[in-house]
């Protein structure tokens, strides 16, 4: 016996209406699944019931598969069409330049003592260690170069006129005594005129 064709309009019986919807839902979402098996395609199905529920099934991301529609629709207007494989690595590309970009420019700020907010003890312990290692190497720096005497416990540095760091480091101010220096121990990393 064959089946009898039902005519295409809108279920009134609110219940049959809910039936067919969950069975044709079934059935759509299973042939997605196999057209994407049998065919290596990619497929994105949306379906928003009549109540607004939202029923969704993809072969890889619903997202990613959006965003191809939306690069293809757009290379459709242009005359020059780059591939798409290319088109998604540059995006891919730019969006982690972006995020390595804003995430240096993020520790940029806190090298100079701002965004501190939010970092418990350790980074900012982590972020002081990394200050004072950076310090250390200007004033080894400015120490092989001769352009002046800095103080601090950095450690010997051989420059090429063989003279040791820790002969210029370990030279207090003119004004002040050896228990000035050990007190202006600070002032002296950083490279300030102590005043006792």
């Amino acid at each position: 016996m064959a089946r009898e064709k039902i005519q295409i309009k809108k279920i009134d019986n609110a219940t049959a209406r809910q039936v067919t919807f969950s069975k044709r839902r079934r059935g759509l979402f299973k042939k997605a699944e196999e057209l994407s098996i049998l065919c290596d395609a990619d497929v994105a199905l949306i379906i928003f019931s009549s109540t607004g529920k939202l029923f969704e099934f993809a072969s890889s991301s619903v997202r990613e598969i959006l965003e191809r529609h939306n690069l293809h629709s757009k290379n459709l207007e242009k005359l020059e069409q780059p591939s798409l494989e290319l088109q998604l690595v540059e995006n891919s590309n730019h969006s982690m330049l972006s995020k390595e970009i804003a995430e240096k420019s993020h520790q940029l700020r806190q090298m100079r003592g701002e965004d501190l907010h939010g970092l418990n003890i350790e980074e900012l312990q982590q972020l002081e260690k990394s200050l004072e290692s950076g310090l250390s190497r200007v004033m080894e720096k400015k120490i092989c170069n001769g352009q002046g005497q800095v103080g601090g416990d950095s450690e010997n540095v051989f420059c090429e006129d063989g003279q040791s760091s820790e002969s210029v480091t370990n030279v207090c101010p003119s004004n002040g005594t050896p228990n000035d220096y050990e007190s202006s121990d600070t002032s002296l990393k950083l490279g300030l005129p102590y005043s006792g």
